[in-house]
């Protein structure tokens, strides 16, 4: 069984979150949870006791209502239970994420850990204020980390704090969106909109919204007619040049990447994005040119791999493994031998006179390129 104080610190952080509980189980491996908007919280404190067993039991435990999953562990649970926790649309919080949620909610002491110094308080704000701001502080913190479950938890507390809190509203509408909850996203953001008509973030996320139900050419349209009031809303160039690449227009995603870059040239990603479109377009010198411009902006191997994954292309070549490197890692087997010299019996090479190099034995060795020397 788990240990009363992991116990604790799992009743604690549901309850620093504001959550309403509906029923809770003890499991041999730690804790579940259910709270009364749909959520089935699993703490588990040991993941080397975990199973996928386990996680069919956590399951089981929300008695066939549907209900999304949240697994929370101090450790780091095996590769094969994060692929099945994922592939039933849960949300893992482990590790360091696990002890940074915590230490948000001011319970770093079960962890046994000090307790951070206070940050310093925005002059001016009443107690109600400050806390309002701490708990919009975490949610977007969790929406961009891509844990939208949690963000969402926040999101709600700090409606339950200020009802009416617009911002508040809008980040329950994204992080619903984040979770594939559709419905309730666009029905929030219509909620938004019926208050305040032109309000950006209210229509971005209505656009999202349609996209995600597999309608981008509509999601496109509405992006136009919001740069149609406003050209300069950079934000939502950024969305639509998503949303065409999504779709596949890489012609007119060109045209927009371009519109951006004028306004911000030096930007390492847009400047990588600008490179995928010449690529597509059928210009691959001055995509290759634009590629090695990003680099020298600054965009690093590991977010030009994140990006090429993002857009599915190949992975980036490292320095050194083209061609060449490819003919120094060839098998030693398809490289040409030379044969050895013939050896000399040690009387006669002590009788005869060195014989004059060949012009092969005089030429300098030649390095395979890409091989390094030993």
């Amino acid at each position: 069984m788990a240990t009363t104080a992991f116990v604790q610190l799992s009743g604690g952080i549901v309850e620093a979150m504001g959550q309403k509980l509906d029923a809770a189980k003890p499991l041999t491996e730690g804790l579940v949870l259910r709270t009364g908007d749909g959520f089935l919280y699993a703490f588990l404190e040991d993941p080397d006791q975990v199973s996928l067993d386990t996680i069919r039991r956590v399951l089981e435990s929300s008695e066939g209502a549907p209900a999304h999953l949240v697994v929370l562990t101090p450790g780091h649970l095996p590769l094969a239970i994060q692929s099945e926790i994922q592939q039933r649309a849960g949300t893992l919080v482990e590790g360091a994420r696990f002890e940074e949620l915590a230490r948000q909610l001011g319970l770093e002491s079960m962890l046994g850990r000090e307790p951070r110094p206070p940050g310093a308080a925005r002059p001016r704000l009443l107690p109600s204020a400050q806390l309002l701001d701490a708990v919009m502080n975490r949610a977007r913190t969790w929406l961009e980390w891509g844990v939208p479950a949690l963000a969402l938890r926040f999101y709600r507390q700090a409606v339950e704090l200020k009802p009416g809190f617009l911002p508040a509203k809008i980040g329950v509408g994204r992080s619903l969106l984040g979770l594939g909850l559709t419905e309730e996203a666009d029905r929030i953001f219509g909620e938004v909109l019926t208050v305040r008509p032109n309000d950006l973030d209210a229509w971005l996320g209505r656009a999202a919204v349609l996209g995600a139900r597999s309608r981008p050419k509509e999601e496109i349209e509405v992006y136009r007619a919001l740069l149609a009031e406003d050209d300069a809303r950079l934000e939502v160039r950024a969305h639509l040049v998503a949303a065409l690449v999504e779709l596949g227009d890489w012609a007119a995603a060109r045209v927009e990447v371009e519109a951006m870059l004028a306004n911000t040239p030096e930007d390492p990603q847009l400047r990588f994005l600008h490179s995928v479109t010449l690529l597509r377009t059928g210009e691959r010198e001055n995509s290759e040119r634009e590629r090695n411009e990003s680099r020298r902006l600054g965009l690093t191997p590991e977010r030009e791999t994140a990006l090429c994954l993002h857009l599915g292309l190949p992975p980036p070549v490292p320095p050194g493994t083209g061609a060449a490197g490819a003919a120094s890692r060839a098998p030693k087997a398809s490289r040409p031998r030379a044969k050895p010299p013939r050896k000399t019996p040690v009387a006669s090479r002590r009788r005869s006179r060195p014989r004059p190099a060949t012009p092969a034995a005089r030429a300098p060795r030649r390095r395979v390129p890409g091989r390094k020397r030993k």
